[in-house]
């Protein structure tokens, strides 16, 4: 079976698993487990638009978890069907910033690229922060510099509670010479904020912000 889940579609099922895990633990009311497995089942369903019928028979197990060893080896199993983020390397990096004389590029050996949304690392000597990430299918990088703040806040691309930093980037704009300026808090930790990723709308947001 073809990959079918995305990484932020497989965050999303273990925070629901969570949930579910919670409540089988905390009541004894039958009506109130049986009510929330329907409904993690429908969230996680409607996840996807089109499932074939042994996908959807994959998904719908999230229903029959009852306890950690049952969570353990559901999730092992949706990872098999998970899309991997294509591996980048450092010329194809390169490639994205090509602006940037000495990118200080990751170190991509130990990367686990089925976790990823986008690839995002800090040049802490440059205050700056680079993201590689596609849009409408293409591979494109974003570059900005990046100030920790002293006070944890909301990430718009994962929208949690976390550490975070403004990212600010210049934007020319078709109608005016002068370029402007925009800018959101985002983590500084980006390997966490893509494990927190469970839906890939606030960064498709954040990406439209950046760019256009």
């Amino acid at each position: 079976m073809e990959s079918f889940i995305r990484a932020d579609q497989y965050n999303f099922i273990k925070d629901q698993i969570t949930t579910l895990l919670s409540t089988h633990t905390s009541t004894i009311d039958q009506s109130v487990t049986q009510a929330l497995k329907s409904m993690t089942r429908e969230k996680v369903v409607d996840l996807f638009s089109d499932l074939s019928n042994d996908q959807k028979e994959i998904i719908e197990q999230v229903q029959d978890v009852k306890d950690e060893t049952d969570a353990i080896f559901f999730l092992s199993r949706l990872k098999q069907h998970v899309f991997t983020f294509p591996p980048l390397n450092e010329k194809t990096i390169k490639r994205l910033f090509p602006k940037v004389k000495k990118l200080k590029v990751p170190s991509l050996e130990n990367i686990e690229w089925s976790t990823l949304s986008y690839l995002g690392w800090n040049d802490s000597g440059a205050n700056r922060k680079y993201i590689a990430t596609y849009k409408n299918g293409d591979l494109l990088g974003i570059q900005g510099n990046f100030k920790p703040s002293k006070q944890s806040g909301i990430c718009a691309i994962c929208k949690e509670h976390e550490e975070v930093g403004m990212f600010t980037t210049s934007i020319k704009q078709k109608t005016s010479e002068n370029p402007i300026s925009r800018g959101n808090y985002i983590c500084k930790d980006s390997d966490r904020c893509n494990e927190n990723l469970k839906s890939l709308q606030p960064l498709d947001n954040f990406i439209e912000l950046m760019t256009e």
